[in-house]
């Protein structure tokens, strides 16, 4: 989605937006900066999309940068507005080491972390930002001390022609909910910046730049505040431009579908000893389909998918039960392997419940006692490629749910519930909609006035089978934003490695 605004009294909405500039006298240092925006990017290739073009991936992403930096206009800073080291498969696997390879290949002059940064664990995010041979910000991080993180930086001016260039950065704050970041603290985005914002202008710079991962709400009270000249964003996945005549806000889509750049012309002049600044921007946006992919970096990828290929077939556990995925068993009845997923649905939201639909389980097949699982297997069970969300919902409002999985019975339905953290006791010759008899989340009886944390698919929480009484629940990270069901069944069964649960009475039909 491409949104862009542009608040002005004169001159037409377009892309690319160009300032108007006033004449007067000759300033006393002009700086021509490229700034080039990527986030969000995980998949290591590119990718074909619906209107048969291929676009993204890190070797188009390189020929755009490279090309941006061979041009001899001016400076170019590369920003990189986070959530790279999960999830994909082949993280999956590495942990994003192989993210931070690509990334090496084309270093940002700036990366703040997003909340996938955090996915594998405080350890492995350390590690991987001490391989990176970039510069890393995050003014609202810390340490469990309260102390900055090795080799982050709150903030810094670089001077280009003349002119001080502030950059600050903050990584998602709410990344203690929406990942596994162990003891490390985060500070309020929109404070921190505020606060780099004005130190940057009391050290001198001419003009600030940050570059955050945020939700648009948080980036539009930045943009409002006017402390921030340009600010660069991830985290909600749009192709987005606000200008607002004074300062601007960008969003470069995800995966390097698009990378947009910002050409800035940045005029500082002396008057009474004050330093008086005056830009101009111009917006392009750059379509990847065009870009020619770049080939050293086409042939690193290629390495790695080897190891992907190779790394699918690996063993990542064995179940110890039978594991039954044919359709006439999950979409009737509580299934050890519908189980199996909304455990791990459960406890990679850490929620208190979790809800999945048994349609959306697709293996129809049987796995024998003393089977060797592979993460082939996970993606062939669950090749929809949804999303883990986690949403909020009252006890009525999951009763309802509840009500709506076992409406069809006993006629086999992709809409029937496979759950965690629940007991069901209900009857399937009652009338559809009054059909239960009982709900315990946990050890206690649902409460209809409650309100429950729930783990279930995009495809669900957006009403998908009817289950209209998620619709309205707000996730607590923009689907897509959110994990993959399966690469967190797969993350799950390495955890545990022997699946042991089979059918222990979750779901109990009279």
């Amino acid at each position: 989605m491409l949104l862009v605004s542009r608040r002005l009294a004169t001159g037409l909405l377009l892309v690319p937006i160009g300032g108007i500039r006033f004449a007067g006298a000759a300033p006393d240092a002009t700086a021509r900066i490229t700034f080039v925006l990527v986030n969000d990017i995980y998949l290591m290739a590119d990718e074909l999309m619906p209107d048969g073009q291929r676009r993204g991936g890190f070797a188009r992403l390189a020929a755009v940068v490279k090309a941006e930096r061979a041009k001899a206009s001016g400076h170019v800073i590369f920003a990189h507005g986070g959530d790279s080291l999960s999830p994909s498969l082949m993280s999956g696997i590495d942990h994003g080491k192989h993210i931070m390879t690509l990334t090496n290949l084309i270093p940002p002059d700036i990366f703040v972390p997003g909340n996938h940064e955090f996915d594998f664990g405080k350890a492995t995010f350390l590690q991987r930002m001490a391989e990176a041979k970039f510069p890393l910000y995050a003014a609202n991080l810390r340490g469990p001390e309260g102390q900055p993180l090795p080799n982050f930086k709150d903030r810094s001016i670089v001077t280009v022609d003349g002119v001080r260039i502030g950059l600050t950065g903050a990584t998602y704050d709410d990344s203690v909910r929406a990942s596994d970041p162990g003891d490390l603290r985060f500070l309020p985005t929109v404070a921190a910046l505020n606060e780099q914002a004005a130190a940057l202008r009391r050290e001198g710079a001419d003009f600030v730049v940050a570059v955050a991962h945020v939700t648009r709400e948080q980036g539009y009270q930045i943009f409002r505040g006017r402390a921030v000249d340009l600010l660069l964003t991830g985290h909600t996945h749009d192709l987005f431009i606000e200008y607002s005549g004074r300062n601007a806000m960008v969003e470069s889509s995800y995966d390097a579908h698009y990378v947009t750049a910002i050409d800035i012309v940045i005029d500082v002049s002396e008057e009474s000893g004050r330093r008086r600044v005056r830009w101009w921007p111009q917006f392009r946006v750059i379509d990847t389909a065009m870009a020619t992919p770049d080939r050293e970096v086409v042939a690193i990828v290629a390495k790695f998918e080897d190891e992907l290929n190779k790394g699918l077939d690996a063993p990542i556990g064995t179940t110890a039960v039978e594991l039954d995925s044919r359709a006439a068993t999950v979409r009737t009845r509580e299934a050890a392997i519908g189980n199996l997923v909304a455990d791990a649905m459960r406890w990679s939201a850490q929620t208190e419940v979790a809800v999945t639909n048994g349609g959306g389980i697709r293996g129809d097949k049987i796995y024998p006692p003393g089977t060797t699982i592979t993460r082939r297997e996970v993606l062939a069970e669950l090749p929809f490629g949804n999303r883990l969300v986690t949403i909020d919902v009252r006890g009525s409002a999951l009763k309802a749910a509840i009500e709506n999985g076992l409406s069809q019975l006993p006629a086999p339905s992709g809409r029937f519930p496979q759950v965690a953290g629940l007991k069901i006791e209900a009857d399937p010759s009652r009338p559809a909609g009054s059909r239960v008899l009982s709900i315990m989340v946990g050890d206690t009886p649902l409460d209809a006035n409650k309100t429950y944390s729930v783990a279930t698919s995009d495809f669900m929480a957006r009403g998908g089978d009817d289950y209209v009484a998620f619709r309205g629940a707000k996730p607590v990270l923009p689907p897509a934003d959110s994990p993959t069901v399966a690469y967190e069944v797969i993350d799950y069964i390495k955890s545990i490695g022997t699946i042991r649960t089979g059918v222990d009475g979750r779901i109990v039909l009279k």
